[in-house]
């Protein structure tokens, strides 16, 4: 049996409103780029050696139509003038072989700053109970990020949020924050890491002149305006 291990991942956000709620979140997805793919929600694993890609270089990758997994926060609600937000957090091991976690967090009354704390320090929480970091859950998320700096067993924690007040009129906003998995057939992970890591014999044949380098696992930030996450 052939499994689905997503190879790429990129993260979107995006916000819409309209006197229609399902109208207002047709916006939100088109202002992420997503609103012709056939959208699957998933729990929240990043796979080993899934690799983070710029949000317009993953919009390239998909196909309308396309049946494509996500993790996604959405929050909406046509309360006029209310503060609404919903965000996405990662979590990633310092070991490339072990899988990370992505959180959801959506809420009222949060600013981007509250809202991506949050989701990013709960999927931080997630790995580190799974990894076997010592923490006690009863301390503030900021001695708890603490925690998180000094062990060698986490390397990296990102977030993408997306904030918005809700129309002043009344009409329905929805905001989201999208994690989108581009994937890939493979048997196992292990034939995964092989394809990422180990350069095919025929390439080498054919240019024998060309080293191929393997991929590094790339981090690049979620969210900044250079790769299109940046603020509206």
């Amino acid at each position: 049996m052939i499994n689905m291990i997503p190879t790429k991942i990129f993260f979107t956000k995006g916000v819409g409103k309209h006197r229609e709620r399902l109208a207002s979140f047709e916006i939100a997805l088109r202002d992420a780029g997503i609103q012709h793919c056939n959208l699957v929600n998933v729990s929240s694993i990043f796979p080993p050696h899934c690799k983070i890609i710029p949000r317009k270089d993953g919009e390239k990758l998909l196909k309308p139509g396309q049946i494509t997994f996500v993790v996604m926060a959405r929050a909406e609600t046509n309360e006029p003038n209310r503060l609404l937000a919903a965000s996405i957090g990662l979590a990633l091991p310092a070991d490339s072989n072990t899988y990370g976690y992505l959180s959801e967090q959506h809420g009222f009354g949060q600013t981007d700053q509250k809202a991506g704390d949050y989701a990013e320090d709960l999927a931080a929480e997630m790995l580190a109970s799974t990894l076997g970091v010592e923490f006690d859950p009863n301390k503030s998320y900021d001695e708890l990020r603490e925690t998180w700096k000094i062990s060698d067993r986490i390397v990296k924690t990102r977030n993408i949020t997306q904030s918005a007040v809700a129309d002043k009129d009344g009409k329905w906003t929805t905001v989201i924050a999208v994690a989108v998995f581009i994937c890939d057939e493979y048997k196992s992970v292990k034939d995964l890491k092989e394809q990422i890591c180990e350069p095919k014999a025929e390439k080498a044949e054919a240019a024998p002149m060309y080293e191929e380098k393997k991929e590094e696992r790339l981090f690049p930030e979620i969210d900044t305006q250079k790769n299109g996450n940046g603020k509206k």
